[in-house]
């Protein structure tokens, strides 16, 4: 995966960033409880990056 820099990406983009991270997280999650998967560390991967989507969020809405 390539890292990005929120900080740099305007709020619509963020937004739609947050519904795609979240999205894929549910996937994960239920393809996890259906067999077993090979990259176990993607969903906490996704959860800390709609944290830090997020985090960038609410520091601009300040």
């Amino acid at each position: 995966m390539k890292k990005l820099n929120f900080k740099d990406m305007k709020d619509t983009e963020l937004v739609k960033a947050l519904t795609e991270k979240r999205d894929a997280l549910r996937a994960f999650r239920f393809a996890a409880s259906g067999a077993k998967s090979k990259n176990v560390k993607q969903g906490s991967l996704l959860k800390k990056e709609i944290a830090r989507i997020l985090t960038v969020l609410s520091s601009k809405n300040k």
